[in-house]
């Protein structure tokens, strides 16, 4: 099975620690995003297997996004990877059809495991 990532956030930092994350794990990232905006755009260009979230982002933030990925593919699979702390929030991350939430700064291990929520097993990231 492929496993495509869209690593999006404005902290190029930590777009990077995703990437880098993910690859170890079996996936090619196939794009970055810096806003919500900006992650619908190449959601809809780029199909990927998996989307990774932030919620807090200039302009159009992670619910923005979220909401018009779920409108344009209602299956898409979005890890929400955020450091915001708002209970409220993340409720409505998840009503609006995030897989799962993973707070910055996050262990590697918590990443792998989110994002082996995405493919529907845990046999879709290799690696250990």
């Amino acid at each position: 099975m492929s496993r495509t990532l869209l690593v999006t956030d404005d902290s190029m930092i930590i777009r990077e620690l995703i990437k880098e994350t993910a690859r170890e794990y079996g996936w090619t990232v196939v794009g970055e995003a810096v806003d919500g905006r900006d992650a619908i755009e190449k959601y809809r260009d780029l199909r990927p297997t998996g989307v990774t979230l932030d919620l807090v982002m200039p302009e159009f933030d992670g619910l923005h996004a979220l909401r018009g990925i779920k409108e344009f593919d209602p299956a898409s699979q979005v890890l929400v990877v955020s450091a915001i702390d708002q209970p409220d929030v993340l409720r409505e991350a998840i009503k609006l059809g995030a897989a799962d939430f993973v707070v910055k700064p996050f262990e590697p291990a918590r990443l792998r495991r989110a994002l082996e929520l995405l493919c529907g097993d845990s046999a879709c990231v290799v690696g250990t």
